[in-house]
């Protein structure tokens, strides 16, 4: 069994398809889901989809796109929506400095709410952060410095140095599609760093689409074509991958049950 730990369903890209986009993954192999809530405002579809399928599961947070659109965010109003069953994880949350749709003020204050709500619910923090690698790996060390928190470097494209920090705080990270693009080398060599017991495989669909579906919609059942990749580049089989991949998933999101068949 597989299981795709980052997907994005309750939008529209999927909204005429979506029981056939599920089977789909079903049938490759890919047992168990996680659907990403990235407002506040979505988070009742995020969940309502994941309450459609028996194995499939949901988070709340604020991308930092969308930071300034939360501006009084608190952790209080997250740790009451995580109270849901079917919430097994905060986030997606964190940086972005590449496109900055929202200033850096809004997301440096939306990412430590996030934060303190995985500290005290201790579900995991799904982190976000595009060039922003030192600001990122500070933020992290000084709030870890509070009180520990499970957490998920998720789609990872940035360095070693930020690679290396979160390892070194516990953290897991989780490999998309990217890594079977031509040009990806360097994030491939990332993959090489990470310890067996904390590494994940995620579609983030309806993005990225591995190869060889580039220039489609990405969907979940894509997620066996980067664990294929992830196989290659650590030189395990098909089944110890899914097997490692599956069991690294529910050691981080110890909320989620796993499939009984």
């Amino acid at each position: 069994m597989f299981v795709d730990s980052h997907v994005n369903l309750h939008g529209e890209k999927f909204e005429g398809d979506l029981d056939d986009v599920v089977a789909r993954a079903v049938d490759a192999g890919v047992g168990t889901m996680l659907n990403i809530c990235c407002k506040l405002s979505d988070f009742d579809a995020t969940l309502a989809v994941a309450n459609c399928y028996p194995n499939m599961w949901a988070s709340v947070g604020t991308h930092p796109h969308d930071a300034k659109d939360n501006p009084d965010i608190t952790a209080a109003q997250l740790i009451e929506k995580a109270s849901d069953p079917k919430v097994i994880g905060i986030g997606e949350t964190g940086l972005d400095f590449h496109y900055n749709y929202s200033d850096e003020a809004a997301q440096f204050k939306n990412f430590r709410a996030h934060i303190d709500a995985a500290r005290e619910t201790q579900l995991p923090l799904i982190i976000h952060s595009r060039n922003a690698d030192d600001k990122m790996g500070d933020i992290l060390e000084a709030e870890m410095t509070k009180g520990a928190f499970p957490a998920l470097l998720h789609c990872y494209t940035s360095g070693e140095r930020l690679a290396q920090r979160g390892l070194d705080m516990g953290l897991y990270i989780a490999f998309s599609g990217i890594i079977t693009f031509k040009k990806a080398d360097d994030v491939r060599a990332i993959v090489g760093l990470v310890p067996d017991n904390r590494i994940l495989i995620e579609t983030d669909c309806p993005y990225l689409a591995p190869v060889p579906h580039r220039g489609h919609r990405c969907e979940p059942a894509f997620v066996v074509d980067v664990a294929h990749k992830l196989a290659e580049l650590k030189g395990w089989n098909l089944k110890e991958t899914a097997k490692i991949t599956t069991d690294n998933f529910f050691n981080l999101f110890t909320k989620a049950k796993r499939p009984t068949s």
